[in-house]
């Protein structure tokens, strides 16, 4: 089952978000990857910032979340992230279609140039890379991201726009 997430599931989301993000260790700039991969005030932080989460629930545990944020003219995929164990049975395509289908906006998404998993699922679900060019303006008028994930990044937009 697809949810909103609330103030019970920080716990969880905390703890699925560190768990999915190991993945990132030793793959993208070392600079970059820190223990936990985002703390609870980070958490609190993005939500506070606007960004609301959806969770996939079976038997009542999250086993995934991921994130949605509206700037005005596009909305954002943000933090999408499931369980260690539970990755390839096809929830992160289940939440990513769902938070599609929740916004009538253009969508983007920005991860590491480095996750080249992340940038083939998102590929797989309807989204290519902008331009290089395109990238670093569109991370810098709707993400709040140090110049060094700019410089570390990539940005996907849906495939109809």
């Amino acid at each position: 089952m697809i949810r909103r997430c609330t103030n019970i599931d920080i716990d969880a989301m905390f703890q699925i978000i560190n768990d999915a993000a190991l993945a990132y260790k030793g793959v993208i700039p070392n600079d970059r990857y820190h223990e936990p991969y985002m703390a609870y005030e980070e958490l609190n932080n993005e939500i506070s910032d606007g960004v609301v989460f959806w969770g996939y629930e079976e038997e009542n545990q999250l086993i995934g979340v991921m994130g949605i944020q509206d700037k005005g003219d596009v909305s954002l995929i943000r933090h999408a992230y499931v369980r260690t164990n539970q990755r390839k049975g096809g929830i992160g395509t289940k939440l990513l279609a769902h938070l599609i289908s929740i916004t009538n906006k253009p969508v983007l998404i920005g991860t590491w140039d480095s996750a080249t998993w992340a940038i083939s699922f998102y590929e797989k679900n309807g989204f290519d890379l902008v331009p290089p060019c395109e990238k670093e303006v569109l991370l810098k008028k709707y993400w709040n991201v140090p110049e060094r994930q700019i410089e570390t990044s990539v940005v996907l937009r849906n495939r109809i726009l």
